[in-house]
This record gives structure tokens, sequence and C-alpha cells, in this order.
């Protein structure tokens, strides 16, 4: 049995804005850092969670990676940061994310099922999984879409100024 090593790893979604004054709104990628969970290799199955109320949100490292040219003011960061946790996740009453993950055969995609605002949606995701010296490292990559967890995503002005439904997670486990 191996623990997830939250130093090293990281979950990261960027959200994109949408709507007609979308110009007038940012991208972001909010990420998750203090990953806990077990890996058990015999099993081909692992189990983590993270907080909601422990997102960041607009590193400028992470929205370099995300190919974002911008940084948000430090207002417009607590604001969204704000507004995502009370209206979108509702994380006070959902706290946390769980993610459930099996590996089948060798190169197939592995079935996850993640576990966001009460509800839980399973998905072939493929990965890239090495392992050397007691190390298990899984990347990867996937869409996903707010409202097949029940979420509405947040707008302001009718719909003028929005988040777009789908976001782009990219994740980077490791476990010893």
């Amino acid at each position: 049995m191996l623990q997830i090593d939250s130093a090293r790893s990281l979950i990261a979604v960027t959200v994109r804005r949408g709507g007609v004054l979308a110009r007038l709104g940012h991208d972001h990628v909010v990420a998750a850092h203090a990953i806990s969970g077990t890996v058990w290799p015999a099993r081909n199955r692992a189990d983590l969670q993270f907080r909601l109320d422990e997102l960041t949100v607009d590193k400028a490292d992470l929205r370099k990676v995300a190919g974002l040219d911008t940084q948000p003011s430090a207002d417009a960061i607590a604001g969204t940061r704000h507004n995502m946790l009370t209206k979108v996740l509702d994380a006070e009453r959902f706290p946390i994310v769980s993610i459930h993950a099996e590996r089948g055969a060798d190169g197939q995609p592995l079935q996850v099922a993640i576990t966001l605002h009460g509800v839980t949606r399973t998905l072939a995701i493929p990965v890239v999984l090495r392992e050397e010296n007691g190390v298990i490292n899984v990347t990867g990559t996937v869409n996903l879409k707010q409202t097949d967890f029940g979420l509405t995503p947040f707008s302001v002005m009718g719909g003028a100024m929005a988040v777009q439904d789908q976001m782009a997670l990219r994740f980077d486990i490791s476990a010893h």
C-alpha cells in the first residue's frame, strides 16, 4: 500500500470564460495541491480526495502551464474563489471531492469515479503510468462538464458574462 505524496501531486482545472461579454472576464486555473489517499498496486486501485476549501485560484505558474498569459488582480482572484466556493460548488455542504480509480490491462484507460457536489460520474481516462524505485506516478488529462455533476456554471447579467460548462482537468499524482 502506498500513500499519495501531496507535495508532488497536483490536480489543475482550467475554466474558460464565455458569454457575449467574455472579453471582460478571465479564464482561470483552479488547483488542488493537498491531495490525500492511498494506492494499492496489487489491487490495481487507488482512492484519493481533496477539500474544496483548500483549492487555489490562478497561481501564476499554473496559469503559464495552461497557456494563460495574463494574471488577474488579487481582488479578482479573491472574488472568483468566493463565487466558486459559495455559488457554484457549495463547498460548505459538499466539502470533499473523492476519486476512486481502477486499472485494467496495461495500456487501457483508468476507470475513474469522481464524486463532486454529491454526484458521482465514472470516466475512462487515458493515463501515463510510471513505476520506479517504489514510486508510482500517474499523469493525464480529461475534459469534464460542470453540469454533469449537477453544477450550474457561474454567470452574471443573464449569462452575458459566464464560465463555460466544459473544464479541462490535468493531473499529476505521485504515491510512495
